[in-house]
């Protein structure tokens, strides 16, 4: 697991790094274990936290905007309030990950699981949610306007099987 030493220079050189400063770097956090970390409103915009485990981390109000939070595992963390726009989800595991009132727009969640996460009054407009797990998850009060679900059979090419000829 990182120590919080550790994790803060990383931080430090990511606002740097975002603020285009001398001596900033991207935050790698691909594959790290911050699992239970307290991270309220922390910065990681267009970070790489792709495969970390993150399981019961406080995020509340982060702001992860364009991060790459594929296959990371975010169960049971607290995301509430969390900017997620344009952030890469693709297969994470967010079972009983809390999402109320994130900003979840044009975020991709294919092939997530989604079981028992709290989505009340998030905004998923534009989300692509193409073969994510959702039983259980609460949604009411959300914004799922233009929300991918399925796929689109008019916009698919024809299967061979399909065809009239």
């Amino acid at each position: 697991m990182m120590d919080q030493d550790e994790l803060d220079e990383i931080l430090r050189r990511h606002r740097l790094f975002l603020d285009n400063a001398e001596g900033g770097r991207y935050a790698d956090l691909g594959a790290a274990d911050l699992q239970g970390m307290y991270l309220p409103g922390v910065d990681l915009r267009r970070a790489d936290l792709a495969g970390a485990t993150l399981r019961g981390a406080t995020l509340r109000h982060a702001d992860l905007r364009g991060a790459n939070l594929r296959g990371a595992d975010l169960r049971w963390a607290d995301l509430s309030y969390a900017s997620l726009t344009n952030a890469d989800l693709c297969c994470a595991d967010l079972r009983s990950a809390d999402l109320r009132s994130a900003d979840l727009v044009v975020a991709g969640l294919r092939h997530a699981d989604l079981r028992a996460a709290d989505f009340r009054h998030a905004d998923l407009r534009g989300a692509d949610l193409l073969g994510a797990e959702l039983s259980g998850a609460k949604l009411r009060g959300s914004n799922l306007e233009g929300t991918r679900l399925r796929e689109r059979r008019d916009l698919m090419p024809p299967r061979k099987e399909d065809r009239l000829d």
